[in-house]
């Protein structure tokens, strides 16, 4: 199947900014959607961004919409989540994920996000 690593996470101020990278391997990364996803503690996990496969179409969540860019580099296998005007409640472990099949079914480890106020 796919695997996902990602990177990028950390402690930051409200206000602040990070971006988020996750690689891919194992198909070829230009076949299929990716996304991210969130989950804070004692929730459940949450869609925030997905990007089609050329990249060519985004979708985000209400709650990260003007606040967040998906984009991905198919020559890199890379996808990347710029997270800007970051506030307390984006603290989460962020995943990233793969639609191989149509569905979001390739997951990665995570990273961890927190925004202090």
């Amino acid at each position: 199947q796919v695997q996902l690593v990602e990177s990028g996470g950390g402690l930051v101020q409200a206000g602040g900014s990070l971006r988020l990278s996750c690689a891919a391997s194992g198909r070829t990364f230009s076949t299929y959607g990716m996304g991210w996803f969130r989950q804070a503690p004692g929730k459940e996990r949450e869609f925030v961004a997905a990007i089609s496969r050329n990249g060519g179409s985004t979708h985000y969540a209400d709650s990260v919409k003007g606040r967040f860019t998906i984009s991905r580099d198919n020559a890199k296998n890379m996808v990347y989540l710029q997270m800007n005007s970051l506030k307390p409640e984006d603290s989460a472990v962020y995943h990233c994920a793969a639609a191989v099949s149509g569905s979001f079914d390739s997951w990665g480890q995570g990273t961890q996000v927190t925004v202090s106020s």
